[in-house]
């Protein structure tokens, strides 16, 4: 923000011009289901309560946790707690409106924050903060500038939303499509028929500690994702660990599927790219006899939601204490595919078009959402330097 950048406004410490407290807390068995009042918290509204202490409006910022620095407003007849910061202008010359566009893009809250485990902003911190202000009939068209606006890029920004998550399930509806009635001519088998090899690897001794900086790559299920590999965090053995893992050697074109854990069923074509390599006992390989299956039509069927569910429902009920699918489940799913490969291949590639195609109107929407917070800032830029004309 700009010093003074008209000569009929005001500076001054937020501080000086502001009550910044935090009010008393009560604690969730005090709270009453069917309150009279809401009582206001971090992020709003977390319960309700028979006594309200705030009878009017207030602006609050969230002063503890990940939310560090989150700006509502309560409603009138409220409680609120002392996980948020009341501020609260306490000049006659000042509006909480204005206060409220203020913390919500003129001021820099990261300069604010302290404390390394457990963010938080403390009176301290926050009453330096310098903030300009007009006259109030200034501050009120302003106010009334931005409310219009940003009303607008609201609704723009919640249709740009929906328009990007309908274009990031477009591609799995239509791949679910694919799977879910498949064509009378397509055969069914099991796995284990129409594969080379089913088999998981494991953790060189000594854990993550026995990794290296380069050698032979060891793919584990944070590198699996459906129908992408993730190079980050890829791990390294040497060739001593790797010849101990002889039996889980990656070949071109192996399919790989988590096996365990929160990312179970995840499913992709191992990258050339990152071969040689081997995979961990959280990684299953499963080898298409390429004269029969596709690795990359095999690989979208096992992504698809009707043969995701399936896998993560078989992961559930063989998990004691946590998700898995055994060799015998894998090799004993049963899929069905087209009997020519070449029929196979161009599935695969319509439905590789598909998402392509899905990925980039969902990039464009993005970018869109990305333009109106730019626009929205640079409202507020311009509303704290003088600039709205």
């Amino acid at each position: 923000m700009k010093d003074l950048v008209r000569e009929d406004w005001k500076e001054a410490a937020l501080g000086e011009v502001c009550d910044i407290y935090q009010p008393k807390t009560i604690s969730a068995k005090q709270m009453v289901p069917d309150g009279p009042y809401p009582v206001f918290g971090a992020n709003g509204v977390i319960g309700r309560y028979t006594e309200f202490n705030h009878e009017e409006p207030q602006l609050l910022v969230t002063c503890r946790g990940a939310t560090c620095g989150s700006v509502n407003m309560s409603e009138p007849f409220s409680w609120v707690t002392g996980n948020a910061m009341v501020v609260r202008p306490k000049v006659d010359d000042l509006s909480l409106r204005y206060v409220e566009y203020f913390f919500r893009g003129a001021i820099d809250l990261d300069g604010v924050i302290t404390g390394a485990a457990q963010p938080q902003i403390t009176r301290k911190s926050l009453a330096p903060v310098r903030i300009g202000y007009p006259p109030l009939d200034e501050q009120r068209r302003i106010v009334a500038i931005l409310d219009e606006a940003f009303e607008g890029l609201a609704r723009a920004r919640t249709h740009a939303e929906a328009n990007l998550q309908n274009a990031r399930e477009l591609f799995e509806r239509q791949l679910g499509d694919c799977f879910s009635e498949t064509p009378k001519h397509w055969v069914l088998r099991k796995l284990k028929q129409v594969t080379s090899k089913i088999g998981s690897g494991a953790t060189p001794k000594g854990g993550a500690g026995a990794y290296k900086t380069e050698g032979i790559s060891l793919i584990r299920s944070l590198n699996v994702h459906d129908r992408w590999f993730k190079e980050e965090k890829l791990a390294f053995i040497d060739d001593e660990q790797a010849d101990k893992l002889i039996n889980v050697i990656i070949e071109e074109r192996d399919v790989l599927l988590n096996i365990t854990g929160a990312s179970i069923a995840r499913c992709c074509v191992a990258p050339s790219e990152f071969l040689p390599a081997r995979v961990n006992q959280h990684v299953s390989i499963i080898r298409p006899d390429h004269a029969v299956l596709s690795p990359k039509f095999l690989a979208l069927m096992l992504t698809s939601k009707p043969y995701k569910d399936g896998l993560l429902k078989t992961g559930e009920d063989n998990g004691s204490t946590r998700q898995a699918l055994t060799k015998a489940l894998i090799e004993n799913l049963e899929v069905a595919f087209p009997p020519d490969v070449a029929e196979q291949e161009a599935v695969a590639l319509d439905l590789e078009a598909a998402e392509l195609k899905s990925k980039d109107l969902a990039e464009t929407y993005r970018i869109k959402i990305q333009d109106l917070d730019d626009l929205r800032q640079s409202l507020l830029q311009k509303a704290f330097e003088g600039e709205l004309i």
